[in-house]
Formats: C-alpha cells, sequence, structure tokens
C-alpha cells in the first residue's frame, strides 16, 4: 500500500505532519515524532514582535549601564554584537535538520515586510526545507478596508517568494469575504501552499483581577468541518498543495480531509492530548481504512470526494442548509 504524497514539492511518505506546536522546541520530541511515522515537521513559529521587544529591553539595559559608569563604555559592546532573536531559532533549524531526516518546515509571524523576507530568507541559509508564513493578524482599523488587507497578504506572499528557492505555504484564517478569491490571489503571487485553518486564540476577562487574559483552547474533531468544506471547494480549482489543519484526532479524520482533497493533514492537539505516539495510531488507522475499501494508494482517494468530484456539490454550499437543519429538528 502506498501512503505517498506531494505536499509543497516535497514527497512525503505519509501524508501525517506534525504541525507548529511547542512540541517542535525539543530536539528529543523531533526524534520521536519521526519515529513514530511523521513525514514532516512544522517549527513553532518565530514571532517579530518578539524579536522587537528583546531588543528594545536590551538597549534600555545596555543604555542604564552605561550611564552608571563612564568605565562601563569600555566594556559594553554594542547591541549590534548580541546574538538576538531569530539567532536560537536558526540554531534549532540547523539542529533539527541534522537529528532528523524528515523535511523541517520553518514557521514565521511577521509584522513588517523587512521582517518577513529577511527573516525567510535566514530560515533558508539555516537549512529549512520549506517556510510556512503563519499570517497571524487580526484587523482593528476601521478605516482599513478587506481590500486592503487582502493586497497586504499577496505583498508579503510577492515579497517573501522573491527572496526564496525553497517552498512557501501560508496558513490562513478563514475570515474573508470571499475565501476562493483570496487563494487564488496567493496563488497567482506564487505561493506553493496552503494551510487552512489558522485557530486564533480568543481572549477572557478575568473578574476578580479584571484582566483580559489568553484562552487557549484545544481543538476538537468538530473544528475539522471549516477547513474539510474549504478544501474540497479548492480542490482542483487551484495549482497549489493544500494542508488541512485544526481537529484530526483520528485516522478517520485524517481520511475525510484526504478524501475532501488535501496532500497533507497536519497533527498538532491530538498530540498534546494524546502523546506524540499518536502518529503512529493514525497513520495504522488510515492504512486499514484503505485495505478494508480496496484502496491501493493516497493519491488514488485524496480529492475523490472534493466538491468538483463528489456526487453532491451542492453539499459543500448553502443549499445543504435547510436539509441539515430539518433533519437535526427531527422533520419529515
Amino acid at each position: 500500500m502506498d501512503l505517498t504524497t506531494t505536499y509543497l514539492g516535497l514527497k512525503l511518505r505519509t501524508p501525517l505532519i506534525c504541525g507548529a506546536s511547542p512540541l517542535s522546541q525539543d530536539l528529543d520530541k523531533l526524534k520521536r515524532m519521526e519515529a513514530a511515522g511523521a513525514s514532516a515537521v512544522v517549527l513553532h513559529s518565530l514571532f517579530e514582535e518578539q524579536l522587537r521587544q528583546d531588543r528594545i529591553e536590551l538597549e534600555k539595559s545596555l543604555e542604564r549601564g552605561a550611564l552608571s559608569s563612564p568605565e562601563a563604555l569600555s566594556y559594553f559592546p554594542e547591541p549590534e554584537e548580541f546574538k538576538l532573536g531569530p539567532d536560537e531559532y536558526l540554531t534549532h533549524i540547523e539542529r533539527a535538520k541534522q537529528a532528523v531526516k524528515i523535511p523541517v518546515i520553518a514557521s514565521l509571524n511577521a509584522c513588517s515586510m523587512g521582517g518577513w523576507t529577511a527573516y525567510a530568507r535566514a530560515m533558508e541559509e539555516a537549512g529549512a526545507d520549506a517556510i510556512e508564513l503563519n499570517i497571524y493578524s487580526i484587523p482593528t482599523d476601521a478605516k482599513q478596508t478587506a481590500a486592503d488587507i487582502e493586497k497586504m497578504y499577496v505583498e508579503i506572499v510577492r515579497g517573501v517568494k522573491s527572496e526564496l528557492t525553497i517552498p512557501v505555504a501560508v496558513k490562513l484564517s478563514p475570515f474573508f469575504t470571499n475565501f476562493s478569491n483570496v487563494a487564488a490571489q496567493l496563488v497567482e503571487a506564487g505561493v506553493d501552499g496552503l494551510v487552512l485553518f489558522n485557530r486564533f486564540y480568543q481572549p477572557d476577562i478575568e473578574l476578580e483581577t479584571l484582566e483580559v487574559t489568553p484562552n487557549i483552547l484545544r481543538s476538537t474533531s468538530m473544528d475539522m468541518r471549516l477547513p474539510l468544506r474549504w478544501i474540497a471547494i479548492l480542490r482542483g480549482r487551484l495549482t497549489a498543495s493544500l494542508a488541512a489543519s485544526s481537529g484530526v484526532y483520528s485516522g478517520g479524520d485524517a481520511l475525510k480531509m484526504l478524501l475532501a482533497g488535501a496532500d497533507a493533514v497536519m497533527l498538532c492537539s491530538a498530540l498534546l492530548r494524546d502523546g506524540i505516539r499518536k502518529i503512529s495510531v493514525i497513520e495504522h488507522e488510515l492504512a486499514a481504512w484503505m485495505k478494508t475499501h480496496e484502496y491501493e494508494s493516497v493519491q488514488q482517494l485524496k480529492g475523490s470526494m472534493s466538491q468538483m468530484n463528489c456526487a453532491d456539490p451542492a453539499a459543500f454550499e448553502r443549499a445543504q442548509y435547510m436539509r441539515a437543519i430539518t433533519s437535526h429538528a427531527g422533520a419529515p
């Protein structure tokens, strides 16, 4: 049985990829992921805001030290001499490449065009096999239009692609007026793959302290419905690779994403909840189903239930709304 797939031009042993998570910060865990059957791994994101804050805090501390004693000027190095921010991440890429044989995909979340291009280029030089642009931004300016936001995404992709030779994927949110159009624009701009979808962590309010606190919730299998729909709609309409993210906890979940048209399936919350060994369990379940249903390869089943290929294309659109509602209500 052939479980191989191609994602971002990379030939993978199976469609199962470890998505970006804290687990990827540990080299031993990366080795365990590979041993459990992961076909590739996406490293945790490098955030430009954190890099900027680190530099600001360091420069403040250097200024305080220099002002406290005239002699300080002779032994404090210039801020540029410190290896800050990206250096540790880049070193981690290099070590990860030495530790495992599977593709290592770096993840970047920047907030300026210079940041996107400079850090992406440095990641490629460090040995990353591909880069996932994690565009995690919630617009709050009422004067900023949807067209402005979409243009920003396209410019980021074009800017990064102009600097790199390795593949580039974009991890997107679903919050666009016409997601199909945005996806098509990004593919035209040169992106090699789309990861659907980014899950924004929603804030909460602590009633005793009256503080806004982050509310981190792991996905559930129900969360896979949204990426499944859009992967099914986009499959066959775009040339870019499609990766499913959110809600994959079992071989059955992975199979649904593949049938819809995903080239790869990202595992994250399932590994945080059940451990890294879950990768081999999901692969076994996937292979067992394929054997039972007489599929010889992932390529054979991939996209067979996409909107373009399924018997009822309207099932992925509004035409199914009333049917779903009446079915749930038990109406005749």
